[in-house]
């Protein structure tokens, strides 16, 4: 990586995940379960923080969308597609709410930590 595009995640109040992301960080987790289960415990991993609010979840197309309420606020979706049978890649895009056009990485901060909790709670295949 590098220090350019280091220094540009700094410079954005966006970000996304994505397989081939040029942050290994920000690259798509795989987890060893099914949309529904995926799309169950990442439910249950935001309904248990005090820091999330759930604004609408679709689990027909395997999406939620939510926010954060408390701290500096931004506003996350997450998708959760299986891809083959017990191998369900689960994305996040955020988005800070700021008066300045950059957030200082803190919505790759979101997501990372999004990730982390999630690790401890579905089997990790790959970041791919």
């Amino acid at each position: 990586m590098s220090f350019g595009k280091k220094l540009s995640r700094f410079f954005y109040n966006r970000a996304e995940t994505s397989d081939k992301h040029w942050d290994k960080e920000l690259q798509t987790h795989y987890y060893k379960t099914t949309k529904d289960k995926g799309l169950a415990a990442l439910q249950d991993l935001v309904k248990r923080s005090n820091k999330f609010e759930i604004n609408s979840v679709s689990t027909e197309h395997g999406e939620i969308s939510f926010h954060i309420a408390k701290g500096k606020k931004a506003f996350i979706i997450a998708t959760v597609i299986m891809v083959r049978p017990y191998q369900t890649a689960i994305d996040f895009t955020v988005s800070t709410e700021s008066a300045l056009p950059f957030d200082f990485g803190y919505s790759s901060k979101v997501i990372k930590q999004l990730y982390e909790n999630l690790n401890k709670e579905l089997p990790l295949i790959d970041k791919n």
